[in-house]
């Protein structure tokens, strides 16, 4: 084939490209927007007026949980004592108080004075009718901004966000200065946690990639590569909902979409979204079967009132969350199908090829050209020098266990992912002294002669030996790799959204938009309303900031209930390109080597009806089947059902 042919062929396919229809690219997404508007409207009617009244369960709830705040507000406490023992105890102590009414009180103040800094404070009522909406206007300003860079200067999301929160922090102190508006506590707003495992995370991973050629890093790849497209995308959904659900979504993508976009690479793809999204997607699904899952799930653990123990979780999202993979992988399989199944008739013909084997022409060149690749790769001897396990790929093997080790056993994450880097990076630095061949600094001349050394003489004509050169330390080489500017992106989120919520604009909208369904969230068909209020607040607000207002505004929530907002919170991370840290995670890395396919308005098109398909067939599974109770144990309405 001549570069003429190749040519041509890209230009063949960006033409086909432009010419799909905008009723094939959005037709599915407006189908699922309006079916979910119409499901709604025939569940609760047009203004709602098929909501059922409050039964008695719920008045009787309302007056326990009435009743327990007012004793908890009345209670002496000594928070500097209490931060004492939190600090050493929380796990032990808190759980133990629940035993006697006395016991239940204690561990709700000492609930709320431990975890004053993560919970919700109303101070709306302090903004001026200017300072609340001003303050909401600028908010949207950079939302849209983050979500449509390219439309804009070319500063990209880190610089948006970043001049999106020191604007917020300026703006929130003029409002304070002209009495528009409370104090604006920015560092409380910036959640730590999330940085120091990103860092970490990206310390380990950098490492596991640079180390060694052919390490584990590169058999991580390998694993996942496959001449065959839709089974290249299959193996990258299957090990990152497996991934997701042990570990944790963050770190399953931060991992592997550096992987992916090397095969990516590799193999020259016209289109990445497939894979791109094949990552980020069931990341988010596959991390909603867990309590370790994702931020939002572990928030969620530390705020509910009542215990939630993991099986007790997993149990519970177990058939959602099954569901949701399979629709996922299905509009995988049947949105990008010309991408996935090359050479393909149609959908018959694709299922032909995942259930029996067939194959296309086209698809059999693929995988021939790949095979050929393989054999001639065997060929090399570098190859063959890397292909076993080396004793740096089995360090490295060691330490990701003992990752893993760790966070499974309920050590923080974020200690464990920066000290699995630092130990990475030590022995890094060690192999590179005083294992890997020194650099070759000899100077040659036009015939391939080595040209012998400078001589360098001092004032008085004396020779000066020359020193003994320096190694390239780590902090020139791979520390520099850090993406420091996805940690400036979180930074600006936290701060336009942390001010954001002090407005009590995202609470109002909850409330207005529930109406009679707010004090009856997940009972009946008000729960399909409810899910779909969290997943606008989510890709609006961010789904952390969503859980805290809701433990906020609904303290005593059983655990049934935050068992739909968990599911509805994360799910709902797919709906948009700013819905979870996943995807912007994956745009980071294509952009990194050049490919800035990923982006919102080609996100949307297949993320909006793959959510909204997910969340209500999920959201109807866990409805249906459920382990744990629509009740509070610990508030005692349980006891007073019986």
């Amino acid at each position: 084939m001549t570069v003429y042919d190749e040519e041509d062929m890209v230009a063949a396919v960006e033409v086909s490209q432009k010419n799909t229809s905008s009723l094939r690219k959005w037709g599915p997404a407006i189908f699922a927007a309006v079916g979910v508007l119409a499901l709604n409207a025939a569940l609760l009617g047009p203004t709602g007026n098929k909501i059922p009244a409050l039964t008695e369960r719920h008045l009787a709830f309302q007056k326990l949980a009435n009743e327990r705040t007012a004793a908890v507000l009345e209670m002496e406490f000594d928070e500097e004592n209490d931060r004492k023992v939190m600090g050493r105890k929380l796990k032990k102590l808190d759980r133990s108080l629940a035993r006697e009414d006395d016991g239940v009180m204690e561990y709700t103040r000492r609930r709320h004075r431990m975890l004053g800094d993560y919970t919700h404070v109303d101070v709306s009522g302090d903004f001026s009718t200017f300072g609340k909406w001003s303050t909401t206007v600028i908010y949207f300003a950079y939302w849209v901004f983050l979500m449509f860079p390219n439309w804009f200067l070319p500063i990209g999301r880190p610089g948006i966000a970043l001049g999106g929160g020191l604007t917020m922090v300026v703006y929130r102190f003029i409002l304070l200065s002209t009495g528009h508006g409370p104090v604006f506590d920015a560092e409380k707003v910036i959640i730590m946690e999330p940085l120091f495992l990103l860092f970490g995370l990206m310390l380990t991973t950098i490492y596991l990639e640079k180390m060694e050629r052919g390490g584990l890093f590169d058999k991580l790849r390998d694993s996942l590569d496959d001449g065959c497209r839709w089974k290249r995308s299959a193996k990258i959904m299957t090990m990152s909902t497996l991934g997701s659900a042990a570990v944790m979504n963050d770190s399953i993508v931060l991992i592997f979409s550096a992987v992916v976009v090397d095969l990516n690479v590799r193999h020259k793809v016209d289109n990445s979204m497939p894979y791109m999204l094949s990552l980020a997607t069931t990341a988010n699904i596959g991390s909603a079967l867990t309590l370790t899952g994702n931020p939002q799930n572990i928030l969620i653990v530390s705020l509910a009132y009542d215990d939630i123990g993991w099986i007790e979780f997993a149990s519970n999202m177990l058939l959602p969350v099954f569901a949701a993979t399979v629709i996922n992988s299905t509009m995988m399989f049947t949105y990008y199908a010309a991408e996935l199944f090359p050479g393909s008739s149609g959908y018959g013909e694709n299922l032909g090829i995942i259930f029996a084997g067939k194959k296309t022409p086209e698809m059999i060149a693929e995988e021939n050209a790949y095979l050929a690749k393989l054999a001639a790769a065997r060929d090399d001897s570098k190859f063959e020098d890397s292909s076993g396990w080396s004793l740096w790929s089995k360090l490295q093997v060691v330490v990701c266990v003992l990752f893993l080790i760790c966070f499974a056993s309920g050590l923080d994450v974020c200690v464990t992912s920066i000290v699995a880097g630092a130990v990475l990076m030590v022995i890094a630095a060690y192999k590179r002294q005083h294992y890997d061949p020194k650099p070759d600094n000899i100077e040659y001349d036009a015939d391939g002669n080595p040209l012998p050394a400078k001589k360098v003489y001092d004032t008085n004509g004396n020779e000066i030996e020359p020193e003994e050169e320096e190694l390239v330390t780590e902090s020139e080489t791979t520390l520099t790799e850090v993406d420091y500017g996805l940690l400036m992106l979180f930074i600006g989120q936290f701060l336009l959204i942390g001010s954001f919520d002090d407005t009590g604009v995202p609470q109002s909208f909850f409330n207005a938009s529930m109406g009679g369904c707010a004090d009856q969230m997940v009972e009946g068909a008000c729960v399909y309303w409810f899910v779909m209020i969290i997943t606008i607040l989510s890709n609006i607000a961010s789904n952390v900031p969503v859980c805290q207002m809701l433990a906020a505004t609904f303290p005593y929530a059983s655990p049934y209930e935050w068992l739909q907002v968990s599911f509805s919170a994360t799910i709902a991370g797919n709906l948009t390109m700013l819905g979870s840290a996943a995807n912007m995670i994956v745009a980071f890395q294509a952009a990194k080597v050049g490919d800035r396919t990923f982006t919102s308005e080609r996100h949307a098109p297949f993320g909006i009806p793959s959510t909204l398909l997910c969340l209500y067939a999920g959201t109807f599974l866990l409805a249906t089947v459920h382990f744990s109770p629509e009740c509070s144990v610990r508030l005692g309405e349980c006891d007073a059902e019986q």
